[in-house]
């Protein structure tokens, strides 16, 4: 069994050995978590398995539920030991997206299966092992007893709608005086291989239903009706038409996408009544979302001025400046693996977008080639030099800029 097609990396030998500092080991915790099926908005388990494993460290565990159905309720944790200054977090979420069919695995996604030096299964790359890392480096940390406070901001809502998860515990994170100084979110940011991108800013997303009304009538007599297909044919060629911008230093173009478009008419010999359609659009820190919308509903009001339009804008873009967090992070890779990784903005959203108001955030953990995918899968090797990557990062962090360094 091979996986990404890479040849089955080397075994580590101290990925399955149990850490003195409590909290299991890297692959045995990671292995726990795959094995509860956490399909947003289910929490299936999950976080009680984290919670046991940060207890044992002598974490302090806040367990916090917020929403209710049908996108709730979100089980969301926050964990943290020490006090004072300085105060970092690891933040993740414990929530995977669905297995998909699972007749196309070739293991069972939620037995947590460890073969050929892989860890399969859902949530193994996006991003359970990434949270296993985080408590082995946490476990060194707290072995060490540097001064500071770590915390850990775990939610069970970012697969999802993400209304009830990291966004909700940003106020809470106030009211109790825990907003860290600086904060590093394990998302699959690598590329190829561990250690080659460190993401330092997301893309803004903005999703748009047009919807647009017309009158029903029989294609041999158009004076009778009104087509609305016409209608949403030129709102859409007049925004593709736009050039939204040509992208920046840190930024790729920003784009958009028609991602579906629906009619819903059987018969060949009339004119519909009403048609839709989707689209997204990805945009840099040259735009924000409200400026987008406005830009959307005059263009469609242009077109179809009794037109229905809604819009979500999910995030919007940001960029944590190259600078102390990213330098450090980056040297912490570099001990470890000997790279030197790309600062990067490139992909989708994540929750990184949410606690950037908090404070300067990055990401950095595995590689994502099989995130979301039937045999999602992480190297074993990748799962012990993420753990040393983690630590590596807590000694930079407390031990220099906990001096003025």
């Amino acid at each position: 069994m091979s996986f990404d097609g890479r040849e089955p990396p080397p075994r580590s030998a101290g990925a399955e050995s149990p850490s003195p500092q409590g909290g299991g080991s890297v692959v045995g915790l990671a292995r726990a978590l795959v094995r509860c099926a956490s399909v947003t908005p289910a929490d299936a388990g999950a976080q009680d398995v984290l919670a046991a494993a940060l207890a044992g460290l002598g974490f302090t565990v806040h367990r916090l539920t917020f929403g209710a159905p049908p996108d709730g309720p979100i089980a969301n944790l926050v964990a943290t030991i020490g006090s004072g200054g300085p105060h970092f977090a690891f933040a993740g979420h414990t929530d995977v997206v669905p297995a998909g069919d699972r007749a196309a695995w070739s293991v069972d996604p939620f037995a947590g299966v460890v073969a050929d030096g892989f860890l399969v299964g859902r949530g193994a790359n996006d991003m359970k092992g990434a949270l296993a890392a985080m408590v082995a480096a946490a476990g060194r940390h707290v072995a060490r007893g540097a001064p500071g406070r770590l915390t850990f901001i775990i939610t069970g809502d970012e697969e999802g709608p993400a209304t009830f998860g990291t966004a909700a515990m940003l106020d809470w994170l106030a009211a109790n005086d825990l907003v860290p100084d600086a904060c590093l979110v394990g998302e699959p940011t690598s590329a190829r291989v561990l250690g080659d991108m460190v993401k330092i800013g997301r893309r803004g997303s903005l999703n748009a239903w047009i919807t647009v009304n017309g009158a029903q009538g029989h294609v041999a007599y158009p004076a009778r009706a009104d087509n609305p297909v016409t209608r949403l044919v030129a709102i859409l060629a007049e925004v593709k038409a736009r050039v939204l911008d040509s992208g920046n230093a840190w930024f790729e173009p920003s784009n958009l996408e028609v991602t579906d478009i629906e009619v819903g008419n059987a018969a060949t010999n009339v004119i519909p009544a009403r048609t839709q359609a989707r689209l997204n659009i990805r945009f840099n820190d040259c735009h924000r979302g409200p400026d987008l919308e406005a830009w959307l509903r005059a263009t469609v009001a242009a077109h179809a001025p009794s037109a229905e339009v809604l819009v979500r804008i999910s995030g919007e873009a940001f960029l944590t400046e190259p600078g102390a967090l990213s330098g450090l992070v980056a040297a912490a890779i570099t001990q470890v693996t000997g790279l030197a990784p790309e600062l990067s903005t490139s992909g989708g959203t994540s929750d990184a977008r949410f606690l950037r108001r908090l404070c300067p955030v990055v990401e950095f953990g595995l590689p994502g080639a099989t995130m979301h995918k039937v045999d999602e899968a992480v190297a074993v090797a990748d799962l012990a030099a993420l753990a040393d990557v983690y630590d590596a990062v807590l000694a930079r962090y407390f031990s220099r800029l906990s001096a003025g360094t």
